[in-house]
């Protein structure tokens, strides 16, 4: 994508409000690359192309900050703290994640191909990419 779009997208994120991992729910078959990263005073944007493999998962987390992201290949099934899918994404889709830990969920790969997004994080300076969270009791 442009760069401005890309600011258009961070600029729509960052209206929709403003440690070290437990690992509790690891991810699994996930890759990122850090193709941007900026911080200006209390606020550190970033920009990641994660991809995910068929059967993968990101595992159980939450956001500091929101993100945003576009489907760039395959399909994204998210599913909520209440092990519900709340939405499937395919290509070109956009997905807006709000932040807190009371908005724990985990985005799954349960197609034949990889999954690849392009992803948009507004975080408070330092905060890490995402926070691991423990499964729900539903997902046992």
């Amino acid at each position: 994508m442009k760069p401005s779009t890309w600011v258009a997208l961070v600029a729509a994120t960052a209206s929709l409000g403003a440690g070290t991992p437990a690992r509790a729910t690891p991810p699994t078959g996930v890759s990122a690359t850090l193709t941007f990263e900026k911080t200006v005073g209390d606020t550190r944007v970033a920009v990641r192309r994660i991809t995910i493999a068929p059967g993968g998962d990101t595992g159980y987390h939450y956001h500091d900050g929101p993100v945003s992201a576009v489907v760039v290949a395959g399909t994204l099934t998210h599913y909520g703290a209440d092990c519900r899918v709340d939405h499937v994404y395919g290509p070109g889709e956009v997905v807006v994640e709000q932040a807190g830990p009371g908005n724990v969920h985990i985005g799954r790969n349960e197609d034949r191909t990889p999954l690849v997004l392009e992803v948009v994080y507004v975080l408070p300076a330092g905060a890490p990419f995402a926070t691991d969270a423990p499964a729900p009791a539903c997902e046992g």
